[in-house]
This record gives C-alpha cells, structure tokens and sequence, in this order.
C-alpha cells in the first residue's frame, strides 16, 4: 500500500492530467477486471498509459491485458491526492452553449448591419425610440446616455455574474499553466520521454483553447444582444438627426471642455458621444462588479 501511495503521490506532481488518466483505469479494471488499450484509449493518451505500466501500476496479465497492482491501493492514494480525479470523467468542465445562446449570437450578428445598414438602423432606432423617446424629451440627451450607460453595465454585470463561469475557465488556465512547467522542467532535465509525453498533452489541450473562448464568449453574445440595439438607438439619434434642440448639443466633458457637436472628434476620431458614453458605462460597471461581488476573471478549481 505504502508502495503504492508513493508511485501515485508521483504521477500526482505530474499534474492533475495524469491522476485522470489513472482514475480512467482504475474505472476500466473495478469494472472488467483487466484494462486493455482499446478500453481507455478514448481517455488517455499512449503516452500516459505507457508511463502508469513504467510505473509498475499496470501489469500484464498473462497476454490477457492488463491489471492494476493494488485496486484498493490506487484508489485509496487517488482520494487523498486528488479527490476530483475519482468519478470525473472529465467532461463536467465543458461549456456547452444552449439553442437560446446560439440564437442570441445571430441576433447580434445580424443587428450589427445597423451600423452600416441606415434602413436596418432606422428600424432598430424608431423601434426602441418608442420606450426612450418620451425620456429624451423630458431630460437633456447626455443625461440620457448616461441612464443608458448605467443600465447596460447593470445587466452586462448580472449576466457576467450569471453565465460565466470562472471556475471552469481556471481549470483551462490551470492545465495550461502546468503544461508549460512540466515542460521547462523536462527541458532543464533533458527528459526527453517527458517531453513527447507532454507534448501529446498539448495535442490533447488544444481543445481546451476552444472551450475557454465558449466559456468567455458566451455571456458576451447576451450582453451584445442587449446593448447594440442601446447603441444603435444613440447612433440613430445622433448620426441620422433626430436630436433637434440646442439643450441636446451642448454639454460639457470632463478633460475635454464644452461639446457643441456630439460628431465632434474628441479623442482623434472618437466622437463626443461615444466616449461619453464610454466614460459612464466604464465607470458604473467597476462600481456595480464591487457591489455585486461579480467575478469576471478565472478562478482557481
């Protein structure tokens, strides 16, 4: 047993990839008995399983396969050095997108023609002037942007805080990470059975790559979904002249000085009314993540 606790403890500081490899056999063998390659090769690498019979963890079991030396020992030794690896099959810190998350990408998708589109543009701005008109004419615009700003970092906070998922995006991070030591470990020792094992690893963790960017992306599509339609309302205002008071064109920006133009290059090409925008929305969001507690960077597992 003790022998045993030791050459998992080892595989353990290898990293968590090779504790899931060995959770995957051990799975197989509590099962059938022996494990042979066929049987786990979806789970692990041939790297992997060469390395658990260099360890001795693996025996041939007369041409019949193979066996784990210590079932009881293994699982008992996984437990203790990681918990996780026993019943996960790996696949739980997957970020699958709904019909409803692929659906509000196309809309997003599609309102983004309103930029460029003055019909689309116009649709989208009459549209959501039905519920801002009556609030723009009662206040002055600038006001009125800054409401915006405030409401859009509002629920891009909420959403954040509801669909993304910063833990699983740390696991991402996490292997990542060790990958990269392993390897400048290896490099120093001149390891290079370690090396190609690690580099299989990498192969492996490309599609890790891809399901962080799911992880990531996934509130954004919602938060565009909501805030472009906002925006594109401004633009219409703005850009296509709907704005028809002077109280709607004059105001005064911090740094900057009065505004008598809101398509007045403020910051290079950047309009006045974008950067107001900006300014507001950057400042409440931070406000309302500290309020809120919202985590919006990777976590560790």
């Amino acid at each position: 047993m003790a022998r045993t606790a030791q050459k998992v403890d080892s595989l353990a500081a290898e990293g968590d990839s090779m504790t899931d490899a060995l959770a995957a056999v051990l799975d197989v063998a509590e099962e059938n008995g022996t494990v042979t390659w066929g049987d786990v090769s979806d789970d692990l690498t041939s790297g992997q399983w060469g390395r658990l019979i260099e360890k001795g963890l693996l025996v041939d079991a007369d041409g019949e396969g193979f066996v784990l030396e210590d079932p009881d020992g293994v699982r008992d030794a996984l437990e203790e050095s990681d918990p996780s690896a026993i019943g996960d099959d790996g696949d739980d810190a997957e970020v699958e997108w709904t019909q409803w998350d692929k659906i509000a990408a196309v809309g997003a998708i599609a309102m983004f023609a309103g930029y460029s589109v003055q019909s689309v543009r116009g649709i989208v701005g009459s549209t959501i002037d039905i519920f801002l008109g009556p609030l723009e004419a009662a206040l002055p615009f600038y006001v009125v942007v800054l409401i915006l700003a405030v409401l859009t970092g509002l629920y891009s906070t909420i959403l954040q805080d509801k669909l993304m998922d910063s833990e699983v995006m740390g696991q991402y991070q996490e292997r990542m990470s060790d990958l990269q030591e392993r390897r400048k470990d290896a490099k120093e020792r001149g390891d290079d059975a370690e090396l190609e094992r690690i580099q299989e690893e990498q192969m492996e963790a490309m599609g890790d790559q891809l399901g962080m960017f799911k992880a990531q992306f996934r509130p954004m599509v919602w938060i565009m979904l909501l805030t472009i339609p906002a925006f594109l309302w401004m633009y219409w205002m703005i850009r296509d002249g709907h704005l028809e008071t002077a109280r709607d064109t004059v105001m005064v920006l911090p740094l900057y000085g009065e505004v008598t133009d809101w398509q007045e290059g403020v910051v290079g090409p950047l309009q006045a009314w974008i950067l107001w925008y900006f300014l507001c929305s950057l400042g409440f969001t931070q406000l309302m993540r500290k309020a809120l507690n919202v985590q919006t960077t990777p976590t560790g597992s």
